[in-house]
């Protein structure tokens, strides 16, 4: 029986689309590689059609953004292993709510951009993969998530207004709720999240380093040089950026 049989089968016109464009970022794994293994709903296909591969002996060794993708990896018997055990990754795959024809990204609508991040930078290349509604001319129309400390987050949530402001970037900020708990959302690192409804970004190396400059601000969702390559799907079929 063939792995493709075992996968998951989609039941939308764009849901087909992120899959194909997962399961051609899996061609480019080899056996012995270190993954990092991405979150949301475009690399949760990647991550099904690896296990339905390790199913069938392919030797691989990953590491989860989340504790979402963790949860699901452990159910597909994905052999799993700590950053701090593998240091270097051969490879990343995940999606991105925003990119440009720089490959430059904006993620973290799924929350988890932080550990999205540190896996992304320990990888030699990083493959994103979407439909192709994601790529954008301009940055900015997806909310920018700016992951902070709980600690007096209200004097936190000023302050990048501030940098937001003095890098030309003004727009409307909202602490991101967990609608089902009725409460603040909290990422797996234990913090909150501000979006910020900007429209349009501008100078994305200046405000990425603007909003570092902030403290309070853990990590931003602007991820600027790491992206290697990016295959994206739509009705027509797959396109692909950068150097797979």
């Amino acid at each position: 029986m063939s792995w493709k049989t075992r996968i998951l089968q989609p039941d939308t016109a764009v849901e087909q689309m992120k899959q194909k464009a997962a399961l051609r970022a899996l061609e480019e794994v080899r056996d012995g590689m270190k993954l990092g293994l991405g979150t949301g709903s475009t690399a949760r296909y990647f991550v099904d059609g690896l296990g339905a591969q390790v199913g069938e002996g392919l030797s691989v060794v990953c590491v989860p953004t989340s504790e979402a993708t963790r949860a699901q990896a452990e159910s597909l018997n994905i052999p799993l292993a700590s950053l701090d055990e593998l240091q270097r990754l051969d490879l990343t795959v995940d999606g991105a709510d925003e990119l440009d024809a720089q490959l430059r990204l904006v993620k973290g609508g799924g929350g988890a951009l932080l550990r999205e991040k540190i896996v992304a930078a320990a990888s030699d290349k990083m493959i994103v993969i979407a439909d192709d509604t994601k790529l954008v001319a301009t940055l900015g129309a997806f909310d920018l998530p700016v992951e902070v400390n709980i600690f007096s987050h209200g004097a936190t949530a000023a302050a990048i207004g501030a940098a937001l402001a003095a890098t030309g970037n003004a727009g409307a900020m909202a602490l991101r709720a967990d609608k089902d708990a009725g409460a603040p959302f909290i990422t797996d690192g234990g913090h909150y999240i501000y979006d910020c409804a900007l429209g349009t970004i501008n100078d994305a190396e200046a405000l990425a380093q603007a909003l570092l400059n902030v403290p309070g601000v853990v990590e931003h969702g602007l991820f600027l040089g790491y992206a290697t390559a990016a295959v994206l799907a739509g009705t027509d079929g797959l396109q692909e950026m950068g150097q797979l």
